[in-house]
């Protein structure tokens, strides 16, 4: 029986929009790249010959996958030069499903996952996230980046292989790191050295992202006491007018703000019930994403 073809049309690209999005964003870890990526697929989308187009879904799928594979060979030259740490580009999840919408979803949004995957090349980043987050199969896979299903169990092996050693899962439970990200929050905003250092293990490692735009350290900051003075250093010389709790990459973190415009968002890892990793990002850049969705919010009554 032949395929019935499908006509592009903007309404059914719409139905797509945000599961194209949940792929390119875990390719890239740039919420603005991602979108563009999406953009991008709809202008492909309108010019494709309806003959080449059987399924919307697989087509935009396979158009997204190697359109950020083409960015992700762009992004590590970039990477070379970038200013201090590098890190994800934070997006608001709490009304994003298909971004969250089950364990492993939510785990491959993390900063540490999304870190995990700077190890792997772009074919193998490609292969790896398909299979293991959105379970494509691997006749799925092989047309998408123009190899073998032999050639993409390999490649996905391999990426398995290579990340063996990272262990990225939360152990803490979401109300448990809600609790501490809001305690930890509490602390840093009233000056209580003491309470920063009790919720603080003793490999704590914060790692900044200000691009070279924005204060922050060159370098990760290890150590509990340099930690907890390092953050109360910086609260003292740049203060927020205001921060609260948000869900970001699908779990608590904290936002704060400037005159109504994103100052940095800071996420935690909780290993034991104790604060192990802490990434700020202060890019400006980086807080585009989080600076529309503010704008978007409707006014409080």
């Amino acid at each position: 029986m032949v395929a019935r073809m499908v006509e592009p049309d903007a309404a059914l690209f719409e139905q797509q929009r945000d599961y194209l999005f949940a792929i390119a964003y875990r390719l890239l870890g740039s919420a603005t790249g991602a979108e563009d990526i999406v953009q991008d697929a709809y202008l492909r989308w309108r010019n494709a010959p309806m003959e080449q187009v059987r399924s919307a879904r697989a087509y935009l799928a396979t158009v997204v996958v190697r359109l950020c594979m083409d960015e992700l060979r762009s992004a590590r030259a970039r990477r070379e030069v970038y200013v201090g740490p590098w890190l994800p580009e934070p997006v608001v999840t709490g009304d994003l499903r298909d971004l969250t919408d089950d364990v492993v979803m939510r785990e491959s949004l993390s900063f540490a996952w999304l870190l995990m995957l700077e190890k792997l090349s772009p074919v193998e980043r490609a292969v790896f996230v398909l299979r293991e987050v959105f379970d494509f199969d691997y006749a799925e896979i092989a047309p998408i980046v123009d190899k073998s299903e032999a050639n993409c169990r390999q490649v996905f092996h391999r990426a398995r292989q290579r990340l063996h050693d990272d262990d990225v899962r939360f152990e803490a439970p979401p109300a448990q790191l809600e609790a501490l990200t809001r305690q930890f929050m509490l602390a840093a905003s009233s000056g209580d050295m003491a309470g920063i250092l009790r919720l603080l293990s003793d490999d704590v490692v914060h790692i900044p992202d200000g691009g070279g735009k924005a204060a922050a350290a060159m370098r990760p900051i290890h150590s509990p006491d340099r930690v907890a003075r390092g953050m109360l250093g910086n609260l003292a010389k740049n203060p927020p007018d205001d921060a609260w709790i948000e869900e970001i990459n699908g779990q608590p973190a904290i936002v704060a703000t400037r005159a109504g415009q994103p100052l940095g968002v800071m996420l935690l890892e909780i290993r034991n019930a104790r604060i192990v990793r802490i990434y700020t990002v202060a890019n400006p850049d980086k807080l585009r994403a989080i600076g529309r969705y503010l704008r978007s919010r409707p006014a409080a009554p």
